[in-house]
Formats: structure tokens, sequence, C-alpha cells
């Protein structure tokens, strides 16, 4: 067993789209109509184009919008990805304009920061030891 896809609510595909494409670095796998309004929209790592997907999904369930505005409030991110070296990614992101609630911190072996994806989200970035 694998993990082939998991989501992150977005209020924006469209928004969500240009930051995780533009910003992050991810490309665009599905971009398929769904309803009038919303689309089954996935990006995945230009490193693994046949790895995880990650589902930009709208906030169309009232518990949805609910459940993230309250892990933002508390300081919780929704996902972590892994990066080579979390400093470098803070400096390259942070020159892209990206808002970070958390700097590089260093939790034993691993490195975190954690940042606002712009679409209601906290992403946390780590390096794991080699």
């Amino acid at each position: 067993m694998k993990i082939h896809l998991t989501s992150v609510f977005v209020d924006d595909q469209a928004k969500a789209l240009r930051f995780y494409t533009e910003v992050l670095g991810f490309v665009k796998k599905h971009d398929v109509p769904v309803g009038e309004t919303d689309r089954w929209l996935t990006v995945v790592s230009p490193e693994e184009p046949g790895g995880t997907e990650l589902l930009l999904e709208p906030t169309g369930h009232p518990a949805a919008k609910a459940y993230r505005d309250a892990l933002v409030q508390d300081g919780i991110p929704l996902a972590q990805f892994a990066v080579e070296d979390v400093r470098a990614e803070y400096e390259r992101l942070s020159g892209l304009g990206v808002r970070f609630t958390q700097e590089p911190l260093d939790m034993g072996p691993v490195a975190t920061a954690v940042f606002d994806d712009t679409c209601g989200n906290l992403i946390q970035i780590a390096t794991q030891p080699r």
C-alpha cells in the first residue's frame, strides 16, 4: 500500500494553482472540470511526476473551512513537504514574497519552517537527516 493522493483545502483553485506551481515549483498533473465552478486539480513534484498527487480541493463543505481556520488559528500546518535544505528553501521562498509564520528551526535532527500558502493553509517544510 502507498499514498497516491492527499489534499489541501483552498479558497480559490486558480490562485492556489499559481502559488503551488509558480512559487513552490510543483507541476500541474490533472485539471478536470467538476460541476460548474470546481475542478479536480492536482499537482506533483517535478522530481516525481508519477508520485503522490496533491489535490487543490475547494472548501465547499462547511466543515472544511472551519477545520482549516482552526488549524491556522492554532498555528498548526495542514501539510508538510520535504526539502533538501530548509534554510535555502526559506531564503528562496522569502525572496519570492512568501510569508513565513515560523523561520527555520532545528528540532533535533530535523529542521523545519512554516509558511502561509496564500490559500488559507499553513504548510511546513522539513529537512530530514540523511
